[in-house]
């Protein structure tokens, strides 16, 4: 993963956050389009499913493997045409599958990197949200990045519901960097994807004939064995500050240089009233990663507690062409 380093001005995130916040062409997004399909399932039991995929290379479609779990029949529609899968390539720990065909008269998307992501960085993504006929374009920013099994986990900030599991995450050049996998359960839901590099690992498994036993997702886990990244949402949406101090505190003593970690301390001490050691933690951050709003915005709300209005406006200043939401945030009471 990319990271801005700064010796103390974050000027540097001025030069680079036009770019990172461009959006993608229309011609872009309706092209696109040819390379997204809704995936429909029959469940064992005689219910129906509904998910999204795309297409990553010739004859092979990338989805969510929850989608295809308890499945009697899979096919894959796409501009009213329907076609039938002949094998499967299976990652369920990631939460990633492959479905093979004889003849997919579809255009691949072209796979991106997502080890070379950055936060805020503008992304978008096309699948079937709630299960309409056409597929609807969402917009968004990544949030964070977390680290796992060699790659990152990406949080964006476009929210999705049922039917978009398997939608694609492009970025602005129309790279797949990703799919939406998963949201958070309560109120401000996080809304994490699988990385692209997961798919291109889980595309040289071996083919089987049919879906096997389903297997437990990263995110399905028990709580105690889920990511830290996915058990700091909890203590974060009922305020239990406490709570999400020792998590993120044990999160950081495994992963003593991860800046999700390292935020989610800073948030908790904050909240605990400790502002100048939360104020810390927030710089220590920012000095390792001049993009990671969320600490911005931590540094912003102790300098509007503190009156310091000449700090408060260059903080404003930088969220302004990185995350307007934030900036508006910080207006708010």
């Amino acid at each position: 993963m990319r990271a801005i380093f700064l010796t103390g001005t974050y000027l540097l995130t001025l030069l680079t956050a036009q770019a990172a916040l461009a959006e993608p062409s229309v011609d872009t997004v309706y092209n696109l389009k040819a390379s997204i399909v809704k995936v429909n399932t029959v469940t064992k039991n005689g219910g129906q499913g509904v998910g999204s995929g795309v297409v990553v290379a010739e004859n092979t479609i990338a989805t969510n493997c929850h989608v295809l779990a308890d499945s009697n029949g899979i096919n894959v529609t796409a501009s009213g045409e329907f076609y039938l899968p002949t094998a499967v390539q299976e990652d369920w720990a990631h939460d990633v599958c492959i479905l093979r065909f004889q003849y997919l008269p579809l255009k691949p998307a072209k796979l991106g990197d997502s080890d070379q992501l950055q936060y805020e960085q503008s992304v978008f993504s096309i699948g079937f949200p709630g299960g309409p006929p056409k597929p609807l374009t969402t917009y968004g920013q990544i949030k964070a990045l977390y680290l796992m099994d060699g790659s990152y986990v990406i949080r964006t900030s476009a929210s999705f519901i049922m039917g978009a599991s398997g939608s694609p995450i492009f970025d602005d050049e129309g790279k797949l960097l990703g799919m939406n996998t998963v949201k958070s359960p309560g109120r401000n839901a996080y809304f994490y994807g699988v990385p692209v590099n997961w798919i291109k690992q889980a595309m040289k498994l071996p083919e089987n004939p049919i879906v096997g036993q389903p297997g437990t997702p990263f995110w399905d886990a028990p709580e105690d064995k889920r990511p830290y990244f996915m058990r700091v949402v909890l203590p974060l949406q009922n305020k239990e500050w406490g709570d999400l101090q020792q998590i993120a505190q044990a999160w950081l003593k495994r992963e003593p240089d991860n800046l999700e970690a390292m935020y989610y301390v800073a948030l908790a001490t904050e909240n605990l009233g400790d502002q100048q050691q939360a104020k810390a933690g927030y710089e220590a951050i920012l000095a390792l990663n001049a993009r990671h709003t969320s600490s911005m915005l931590g540094l912003g709300r102790l300098a509007k507690q503190a009156g310091n209005q000449t700090e408060l406006a260059r903080l404003s200043l930088l969220l302004e062409d990185l995350d307007k939401d934030s900036v508006e945030a910080l207006k708010g009471p």
